[in-house]
């Protein structure tokens, strides 16, 4: 009897541990199951952040290809754009030598050697009461062109001055604006700068056929190397831009002028470049 009974709590003993150890399996499967939904929702709300946030998203990146130029010496206040395709091979010159502290007269007899930077603007280098001229040799013809020293004798020295240290030697035309009537020169590009500015010089100017006038930004008293030269009627809608100083009129050579601005592509962020390389050899200057 005694035996019977023990045997029946061994059974139930047993029964019980075999129930507890069932209990715990279920237990840990369901933990682990839980788990294994978390981790599922954890990788699908990663998911769906990433498609929101991630991916190939470009609309949303602006190009930085193309910034406002607000340091070149332009004829109007135009945007560089950085990309554009240049309608021919550019040209290559080696830049001259730069000048440090005040800058010294050049040599009158085109004997001085080569200068495209310098530290300060040129001192009075020129006598006003004479008469200047200026002949630009270049790979379409000459032009000439009479400096008016009586009305601008300031911007007169600063393009003389230049001139005789050969700042222009190998330039180009790089811009031929058919919407305006100019073409732009002074540099290999517009944003070439002597490394100085000059102060405008007289006020309220019209701009026609066979000018030559000195390019600038937008801001006053910004011009430093820069010109352009009117070829057409156009250019008057230059009239209310701001001061780009008049300083010479074409005696010689206007029909090169026009035959330039012809060769304008007609398109891009300054109106227009030369179908063909106009590079400016020289500009010589006579005084009388």
């Amino acid at each position: 009897m005694g035996t019977e009974k023990r045997e029946r709590q061994k059974l139930n003993r047993q029964q019980r541990l075999t129930e507890l150890a069932a209990q715990q399996r279920r237990s840990t499967t369901k933990k682990r199951s839980l788990q294994v939904v978390g981790l599922v929702a954890l990788v699908l709300l990663v998911v769906l952040i990433f498609n929101k946030t991630g991916g190939d998203n470009t609309s949303s990146v602006a190009s930085t290809d193309t910034v406002l130029d607000t340091t070149s010496d332009t004829a109007v206040d135009t945007p560089t754009d950085s990309t554009a395709p240049a309608a021919t091979t550019p040209v290559v010159t080696a830049p001259g030598a730069t000048l440090t502290g005040d800058t010294k007269c050049p040599v009158t007899d085109g004997s001085q050697a080569r200068v495209t930077k310098f530290e300060k603007a040129p001192p009075m280098c020129i006598d006003a009461a004479k008469k200047y001229t200026a002949t630009f040799d270049t790979t379409e013809g000459t032009i000439v062109v009479a400096l008016d020293t009586a009305k601008t004798p300031q911007t007169v020295n600063n393009f003389v001055t230049l001139a005789r240290y050969k700042y222009y030697d190998g330039t180009v035309i790089f811009r031929t604006d058919t919407s305006i009537d100019i073409i732009q020169g002074g540099g290999l590009t517009n944003t070439d700068a002597p490394g100085y500015t000059i102060a405008d010089e007289g006020t309220g100017y019209k701009y026609v056929e066979g000018d030559l006038a000195m390019a600038r930004t937008g801001e006053p008293n910004s011009a430093g190397g820069q010109w352009f030269f009117v070829a057409g009627p156009k250019a008057s809608a230059l009239d209310g831009q701001g001061t780009y100083v008049n300083f010479a009129k074409v005696t010689s050579g206007l029909d090169v002028v026009k035959n330039i601005l012809a060769l304008s592509s007609g398109s891009g962020a300054l109106g227009g470049v030369p179908s063909r390389n106009v590079i400016i050899n020289s500009v010589t200057i006579t005084e009388s």
